[in-house]
């Protein structure tokens, strides 16, 4: 028995010991982390719930929050110039999409602005500008509106679908009907490429504004997201309104909107624009809802002329 003791007390001693060693390792690890300028890829924002994240460069904040169904790296032809532009970028991917944990829960607007909060507060952001395209300008819209302006002192909304993506009998400016949305849905559900196809028709101002090269790369980052993750944001996409928020931003607005954009119609931007105190909108020419790769160049000269504002 004694000899178990001892033979206890060992063990135990050889586990702490190991312990010890795991944790001195996990601190020099994120000295040296923190000592080569790495940063966080992956940011737990619930339990169970971690975000992919894309954060370069150093300077004032510059928060982008991609459109449905991509995800942060969808802003890649925008962040060489903002970085650049002397900007730190943070791309945030939604959960249930792209690099994202996608699990079983909530997929709306209060959860998807909730999760930007948690990671914006981790990072300890101040004085960022956020901008969203499609639905996550909505997102970023609804974002502002809830949390009061945390962590923000500028909104861009890049061609988003807000404050609603379906007509009413008092708003008839959207393109789309409920029922409309709702064929999406139910393609979702029984043949997800051909829903990824139907959109991607209207994505462009034509089929040979985008090259197939990147029209492929983006139809990749879409087929990365949980089905079930893309039917309740459609949900979302359909029923959510918005209208409400937009006396609630207080911060300077930028808004781009294509003229022939046949996802977010024209008519919509123009609305916010008279809604939202003190907004700006620019039109595009030259593109349709993919305004931040077809007219990239003018996209970027623009929007980075509104950060330095």
């Amino acid at each position: 028995m004694a000899a178990l003791a001892v033979l206890s007390v060992a063990m135990s001693s050889c586990g702490k010991k190991e312990e010890t060693k795991q944790e001195t390792a996990a601190t020099t690890t994120e000295t040296a982390s923190a000592e080569n300028g790495a940063r966080k890829e992956y940011i737990e924002v619930a339990p169970n719930v971690k975000l992919h994240v894309t954060d370069i460069g150093d300077g004032p904040v510059v928060v982008l929050i991609p459109g449905y169904p991509l995800s942060d790296e969808s802003w890649e032809y925008q962040f060489h110039d903002l970085v650049k532009a002397g900007y730190r970028v943070i791309a945030i991917t939604m959960r249930g999409f792209g690099k994202s944990d996608k699990p079983y829960g909530s997929y709306n607007y209060d959860q998807f602005a909730t999760d930007i909060k948690s990671v914006l507060d981790q990072l300890d952001v101040k004085d960022a500008t956020i901008g969203g395209h499609s639905m996550g300008g909505a997102i970023a819209l609804h974002y502002v509106a809830k949390f009061d302006g945390a962590h923000i002192k500028k909104l861009a909304l890049f061609a988003a679908a807000a404050p609603c993506h379906t007509k009413k009998p008092d708003y008839p400016y959207p393109l789309f009907s409920k029922e409309d949305i709702t064929q999406w849905v139910n393609l979702n559900n029984t043949d997800r490429p051909a829903l990824l196809a139907a959109v991607g028709s209207q994505f462009t101002l034509n089929a040979t504004s985008v090259n197939a090269g990147i029209g492929g790369w983006l139809y990749g980052l879409e087929m990365q997201s949980s089905a079930y993750a893309m039917e309740q944001a459609l949900i979302s996409l359909r029923d959510e309104d918005l209208r409400a928020d937009l006396p609630k931003i207080k911060v300077p607005t930028l808004i781009f909107n294509a003229k022939q954009d046949r996802i977010v119609a024209f008519a919509l931007a123009e609305q916010m624009n008279k809604a939202i105190a003190g907004s700006r909108l620019v039109p595009f020419e030259k593109s349709g809802h993919a305004l931040f790769i077809e007219e990239k160049e003018k996209f970027n000269t623009e929007f980075i002329k509104f950060l330095k504002e």
